[in-house]
């Protein structure tokens, strides 16, 4: 079970919150659906650089309240507001929003900071993706950030590999591991992200987990 289910979705309603809270009639399910991943893929590729990790979306009857949690949020912000001012009418032409109409729906925008930038998984494997697009050696970059994250506090860190590793003709996969992940503990907190990095050979699939502990409900 642990090598075929996704952690994060395993743990959901238990000891993780749903990334999306509110609550719909049939009409506008399906909207209020596609509406949250396309605000999600459009915060995702226009906040890289702030090192964005989570997105939560909150409805209520006229407002969308938006947490995003980013490692740098002054580059959210930018100078005196001005950048999340855009995203905000950025986001209200993506949902195509109309503000002179009577009670339109208000998006508020709230940058959260993390903490510690090392344990996130997110962080890490964006990281990765970025080192083996620019050829950096795959084992160097997976035992530096092991190194890191485990440095950090965390109890254990997983790294996989697969594909075309470092533009082999036979596609492979490479796992390092120091610690322990308890996949199939559901009170086990495990920050879980696989994203794919386009090498100069094709793509390379990169899956992160990081266990952090537990947490007792």
């Amino acid at each position: 079970m642990g090598k075929k289910v996704n952690p994060t979705i395993f743990r959901t309603g238990y000891i993780f919150p749903t990334k999306s809270v509110w609550y719909s009639n049939f009409k506008n399910y399906a909207k209020f659906v596609l509406e949250d991943n396309s605000i999600r893929r459009f915060l995702e590729e226009k906040l890289k650089l702030a090192g964005i990790t989570n997105i939560e979306i909150k409805r209520s009857i006229n407002t969308v309240d938006i947490f995003m949690y980013v490692s740098r949020p002054g580059v959210v912000i930018g100078r005196g507001g001005s950048s999340l001012e855009q995203l905000k009418k950025d986001i209200e032409k993506l949902l195509k929003i109309d503000l002179k109409v009577k009670n339109a729906i208000k998006i508020n925008l709230h940058p959260m900071e993390i903490k510690n930038p090392e344990l996130s998984a997110g962080i890490i494997v964006d990281r990765l993706s970025n080192q083996l697009e620019h050829r950096y050696p795959f084992r160097r970059a997976a035992n530096q950030a092991i190194e890191k994250v485990m440095a950090a506090g965390a109890k254990g860190v997983k790294i996989v590999f697969a594909g075309r590793i470092d533009g082999a003709e036979i596609a492979r996969t490479e796992k390092f591991k120091q610690g322990r992940i308890p996949t199939q503990t559901l009170r086990a907190n495990i920050d879980y992200v696989e994203k794919p990095a386009l090498t100069r050979s094709g793509y390379v699939g990169i899956k992160v987990w990081i266990y952090t502990g537990d947490i007792i409900i």
